[in-house]
């Protein structure tokens, strides 16, 4: 396979790790966003999939062996996400080029494949855990599912392959990315420590006591890269995790001891952190002018309503992975490391002191 790439979205978590590791490969990457992406051996593609002429003209000299969707955009309702994220989806793939498009073509969703969408989200009749690949779509509307949709249709239509790669919480780098769980505890920990807060787990009795596991973007993007070289991977589904699992009572001291503060006591009270930390932006702004960090919103760096959503959950959510390590897929990553490879990135580049 020739190798150019498009990262759809290449400006968050996952699509920065994804392009990262694509350009150490040796692969000609394009990186698509809404704002022009600055990143080392990526060439910038600037489109709003929103709009579908604006988007083929900003594909129309981009021509990949390999496209990698890793973007989505939250909306109020499902019934909105389901809207703007499908039309996302199509936009895109109707305006590649053509003849001559993609070979192969890899979506990230996620596990609301299996736990429903946030609307109605851990609630009513839920599959088994592990959750596997092969339980299928809940008898629920969810954007993913829509997204799966259009790419499943566009795959018949022109011919390409296809992959679909289901992470849990994923921990990974983006400044202003709307589900950033390690950014978010890293900020929590550092205001916890700056104002003598306790460092008070904020979720549910559920998720401090029972097995879970997580998502380095670094393992996404090598399942995706995989995925994409890999016949015997295409057009299969994955869920994709580090390998290892954990529990939240182990893990938050854990994060504590990197940061430097005591660990609360879990009293089985949920304290979300949206609520913890709704007037902390003025003390965020004062650390970052004492410590001349490189973000002083709060904004840009939290996302305190999605770590609630995955820390309150009121089940144990473990993934196999059986089905891409029986194709050879047998990468692994500790995920306290991915945590403090992710917190020492985020001290280096300033924007946590």
């Amino acid at each position: 396979m020739a190798k150019t790439a498009l990262v759809v979205g290449a400006s968050g978590i996952v699509g920065s790790a994804t392009a990262a590791l694509l350009v150490d490969g040796g692969w000609t990457v394009h990186g698509l966003a809404r704002r022009s992406v600055e990143q080392e051996g990526v060439q910038p593609v600037t489109a709003d999939l929103q709009d579908a002429e604006a988007t083929r003209a900003a594909l129309s000299d981009v021509h990949p062996d390999a496209v990698f969707i890793t973007t989505w955009l939250r909306q109020d309702s499902e019934a909105e996400n389901i809207r703007v994220n499908s039309a996302m989806v199509r936009n895109l793939l109707n305006g590649l080029p053509k003849p001559g498009g993609p070979r192969h073509v890899a979506l990230v969703t996620g596990l609301k494949h299996y736990l429903g969408p946030f609307e109605a989200y851990g609630k009513g009749s839920l599959p088994q855990t592990p959750f596997r690949e092969e339980q299928g779509r809940l008898d629920v509307e969810n954007f993913y599912y829509a997204q799966e949709d259009e790419l499943f249709a566009a795959a018949q239509r022109d011919g390409f392959t296809w992959s679909v790669h289901r992470p849990h919480t994923v921990i990974g780098k983006a400044v202003g990315n709307a589900m950033n769980m390690g950014t978010t505890l890293a900020v929590y920990a550092t205001i916890c420590r700056e104002i003598g807060r306790p460092f008070t787990f904020p979720g549910s009795a559920a998720q401090w006591n029972g097995l879970t596991d997580m998502t380095d973007a670094r393992q996404l993007a090598r399942q995706l890269l995989w995925a994409t070289e890999t016949e015997a991977a295409h057009d299969e589904a994955f869920n994709i995790v580090n390998g290892d699992v954990f529990r939240w009572s182990w893990m938050w001291g854990r994060i504590a001891d990197w940061f430097g503060v005591e660990a609360a006591p879990f009293d089985g009270i949920v304290r979300p952190l949206e609520q913890q930390m709704a007037d902390d932006a003025g003390v965020w702004r004062e650390i970052a002018a004492r410590e001349g960090l490189a973000e002083p919103n709060l904004d840009r760096l939290a996302s305190p309503w999605h770590t609630d959503a995955d820390l309150g959950r009121p089940i144990e959510v473990v993934t196999d992975m059986g089905k891409s390590r029986r194709l050879g897929f047998t990468a692994y990553q500790a995920t306290d490391d991915a945590f403090f490879d992710l917190f020492a990135q985020l001290r280096a580049d300033r924007l946590i002191p």
